[in-house]
């Protein structure tokens, strides 16, 4: 990465504003967070900056409050759990700005931490309000990008604050712009590519992006309906885009000219409804019954991609294959997630529902990298810039 980092900076006494991203998941029936890995992956900043005795202010938004506050959607319990991991105090601020706040982070000493109430508590976060911007760049000395999840957004605390204060990258930000552009622009061959998810129009860009550079590359999930139907299959009452049609038409022209082997599902397994307790059954990817819904891939595709995949030496991998939340229709991400722990090669799990899967499979320590940021790691697949990391300094050359 071309951005200057926490490890190019002199942070001893000074104070600290670290983004980071702690928009973790909430069970739907106590409210409590489901899921720690977003607070575990910023650890390794902290403890960083806590070492060269920093004073760290963290800021993060945590739902969408839409500019009100929201007391379900206030960080207090996630500083709490962030307490007990680095076990020492972290001190939950009333507010993001204002000058209470100012106050409390001009009090802070040497490895001492406060954690601000959710950004977006205030509608001017999002906006990328500059007087938000400066509000927030007044409680610091300089800010730390470590929130790679949201750096695709151009938010007041992640571009706009940027512009106020000496700007660079935390470890995780840092560790996932390297990784990800390196799998891509310079990984070892053969480079295979799958891609799922619902809609070919949510990954046309990375696939626009990365077919001249794989040798391999995987369609699965509801968007391979659309290549069905583009090849003339039926695709029973499954979901199709037909604006995207003779796109995908020319995907495979695209990829068969290019030399790239694209694999669509060979069998699919299908449902009479669309819901987890569906009568199901598994057919042809060509027999598919009418009125039926595709919900995941069979095991004849499974077979077909693990002959492809085990050629690989790096593997990308953004979109399940499947209605994965419903057990009966999890095994193709399953079996995907499982080939891809045991493989002698460099594995990138493109964050979002990928990472989800991955990370409820206990398989996230076999992978290479897994991302923590769904929409960040697919724009940056697509080539394209993210403003929160344009923002920072750029190294001296």
């Amino acid at each position: 990465m071309n951005k200057k980092s926490i490890r190019d900076i002199d942070v001893s006494g000074k104070r600290v504003l670290v983004r980071v991203d702690l928009n973790v998941p909430l069970d739907e029936d106590t409210g409590t967070i489901s899921d720690f890995t977003r607070i575990r992956a910023v650890l390794p900043t902290i403890e960083y900056l806590i070492d060269k005795k920093a004073k760290l202010i963290l800021c993060s938004h945590m739902g969408r409050p839409k500019g009100k506050v929201v007391p379900q959607l206030s960080l207090a319990q996630v500083a709490d759990q962030l307490s007990k991991l680095l076990e020492r105090p972290v001190v939950m601020a009333s507010d993001c700005v204002g000058a209470e706040v100012e106050q409390a982070a001009a009090g802070l000493r040497d490895g001492e931490i406060l954690m601000l109430e959710n950004l977006r508590f205030h509608a001017e976060e999002e906006n990328n309000d500059p007087q938000f911007a400066r509000a927030l760049a007044r409680l610091a000395d300089v800010y730390v990008n470590d929130a790679f999840g949201t750096a695709h957004r151009k938010h007041a605390s992640t571009e706009g604050i940027a512009h106020y204060l000496p700007a660079v990258a935390g470890l995780l930000l840092e560790q996932e712009i390297d990784m990800l552009s390196r799998v891509i622009d310079a990984p070892e061959r053969p480079l295979a590519a799958i891609i799922g998810g619902a809609k070919i129009s949510d990954k046309i860009g990375v696939i626009g992006h990365i077919l001249d550079k794989v040798n391999s590359l995987i369609v699965i999930g509801g968007m391979a309906a659309t290549f069905f139907r583009a090849r003339g299959y039926g695709v029973g009452a499954s979901m199709i885009e037909e604006d995207m049609l003779e796109l995908a038409k020319r995907l495979i022209q695209d990829a068969e000219r290019r030399e790239v082997n694209l694999l669509l599902p060979r069998d699919a397994v299908v449902a009479e409804r669309f819901a987890p307790d569906a009568k199901h059954e598994t057919v042809a990817a060509t027999d598919v019954p009418e009125g039926w819904f595709i919900m995941d891939i069979g095991p004849d595709s499974i077979a077909a991609f693990e002959t492809e995949l085990r050629k690989c030496k790096t593997v990308v991998w953004n979109g399940p294959a499947g209605v994965f939340e419903y057990p009966a229709f999890g095994k193709g991400t399953k079996a995907i997630a499982e080939l891809l722990a045991e493989l002698d090669a460099t594995t990138v799990i493109g964050g979002g529902s990928t990472a989800e899967a991955v990370e409820g499979l206990g398989l996230s320590s076999r992978m290479s990298h897994v991302s923590t940021g769904g929409g960040a790691s697919l724009k940056l697949l697509e080539g394209k810039a993210l403003p929160g990391v344009e923002a920072l300094q750029d190294k001296e050359v």
